[in-house]
């Protein structure tokens, strides 16, 4: 049998780091999940922002 309880996995949130400098509206951000005990550190993803029409860096808020 399976151990129940307290999973290894957990959501996360990426926010984009360009927007906030560029001081356009609005926010990019993502939800994905990671393994907590293969990364226990935050996570640093490039995905698209749609409102920078442009592949940028995202990283894990909390």
């Amino acid at each position: 049998m399976a151990k129940k309880g307290k999973g290894n996995r957990i959501q996360v949130i990426l926010e984009c780091t360009e927007h906030k400098t560029s001081g356009q509206a609005g926010t990019s951000r993502y939800i994905t999940t990671k393994n907590r005990k293969n990364t226990p550190e935050r996570m640093e993803i490039k995905k698209y922002n749609p409102i920078l029409k442009k592949v940028t860096v995202h990283k894990e808020i909390k």
